[in-house]
């Protein structure tokens, strides 16, 4: 099989990296905790985002090739563990991308200026933004790697460009007009610890997933061992001091209470330019939120393949039946070991979510019964989705003919070939991209 081009080098490893993981929406989330949000983003580092490096780390040193967390589940597990980690692993696309682009239309109406700001409320431009966001996403990996990954560089670029001018101009506001919250050692420990306060830190933790991902394109990495390696720690120093200096910023601007969910931070960089009385700066929270904007149209870049394999595999189990038989001994597992533990945790994670919509509590038409019934209604269409997605996808291939060096590139192949259609082409080009 024809060697995929090793088209990345250390610095587009650690800028995917970043665009992969660092959401600064995320600092809307933890601003709004106040003060205490920079303790429990160290604590959600100590007890998630460390262990994970470590772990992806290691993995890669073992197996560096293309695929990832899927090739390395199916490598310790077999096809069918394989398939459910790296199905588990792609459904999160249903809260995430919807989230994404919805912030993204919210966030880009504030580049036009104060004229333009209703437009963050305006449903139809925001529809028609996020379409034209995902598609662009879509027609340049089309392209290929070599071209297709300016798309997660320049995202990784729309990430820390806008971090650094925030939190400049934050220290810059600090030394000279003092904090909009007081900052005191007590005030840095959480006064209660309940249900929301717990819900709003899983997100933050949430905040820290992604490390795993740029292994999935092993086989174009140059040097993908040591590439990977010094990568994750590059990177991981980065992630760590955007989310602690971001949210610090935030809170220097905004009072918790006064910080927006869909617009914080180019809220509280439009407020930090006016603290500062210097009409020069005016252009900086456009130019903010235009970097803002460009950084989530690198994350569709990211995850986008993913997404595109599922859907072949489907249309392949609805024309043609069958690959895998089903018997009721191959749904049991036939061992029960601390790696089989792990998988099944990173499972479980699969299904957060739920507590991201009721953060927007203030925004939502009748919450308490609107987020009820979503609840029940998303909650339905989730679990369906895993069930008959699972179902869908084990069908897609028999367990022989799983590759375990190419994965989810030659599975994709394998699935353009068997669906018959020329116009499919580019789709394995893409996954593979």
């Amino acid at each position: 099989m024809t060697q995929l081009p090793r088209v990345m080098s250390l610095r587009d490893v650690v800028l995917f990296n970043i665009t992969a993981i660092v959401g600064l929406r995320w600092l809307t989330t933890a601003g709004r905790i106040g003060p205490a949000s920079l303790a429990l983003w160290v604590i959600a580092m100590v007890i998630f985002f460390l262990p994970s490096a470590m772990a992806v780390r290691e993995l890669t040193d073992i197996d560096p090739g293309e695929g990832g967390i899927y090739r390395w589940a199916t490598r310790a597990f077999g096809p069918r563990h394989g398939f459910l980690a790296g199905w588990g692993y792609w459904v999160n696309n249903l809260v995430y991308y919807p989230s994404l682009l919805l912030t993204s239309g919210a966030i880009v109406a504030y580049v036009g200026g104060a004229g333009f700001v209703h437009l963050a409320e305006n449903k139809w431009f925001i529809a028609a933004f996020s379409l034209a966001n995902l598609w662009i996403a879509v027609g340049l990996n089309l392209v290929g790697l070599r071209v297709g990954k300016w798309v997660q560089n320049l995202g990784a670029y729309g990430t820390w460009l806008p971090a650094a001018i925030f939190v400049l101009l934050a220290l810059w506001s600090f030394a000279t007009h003092g904090s909009a919250t007081p900052f005191t050692a007590r005030a840095l420990v959480p006064t209660h610890l309940d249900l929301p306060l717990l819900s709003l830190f899983a997100t933050m933790t949430f905040a820290f997933a992604g490390l795993e991902l740029a292994p999935t394109l092993g086989d174009e990495i140059r040097d993908p061992v040591a590439t990977l390696r010094r990568g994750i720690v590059l990177s991981g120093i980065g992630v760590v001091a955007m989310y602690l200096l971001g949210t610090a910023a935030m809170l220097v601007a905004l009072p918790a209470e006064a910080v927006s969910v869909t617009n914080g931070m180019p809220q509280a960089t439009a407020v930090l330019v006016a603290r500062l009385g210097a009409a020069w700066l005016a252009p900086a929270a456009a130019l903010v939120a235009a970097l803002l904007t460009l950084q989530n149209l690198g994350a569709y870049g990211t995850w986008l393949p993913a997404a595109i394999f599922v859907l072949l595999a489907l249309w392949s189990f609805a024309t043609h039946g069958s690959a895998t038989p089903f018997t009721a001994r191959a749904l049991v597992p036939t061992h029960l070991d601390l790696p089989l533990l792990s998988l099944f945790a990173t499972m479980t994670f699969a299904f957060a979510g739920l507590e991201l919509a009721p953060t927007l509590g203030d925004e939502i038409r009748d919450p308490v019964a609107t987020l009820r019934r979503g609840i029940v209604l998303s909650g339905i269409g989730v679990v369906a989705m895993y069930l008959l997605g699972t179902a869908a996808m084990l069908v897609a291939l028999p367990a022989e003919a799983v590759s375990v060096t190419n994965g989810m590139p030659q599975a994709t192949a394998v699935l353009v070939a068997r669906l018959g259609a020329a116009w499919l082409a580019p789709a394995a080009a893409l996954v593979a991209a």
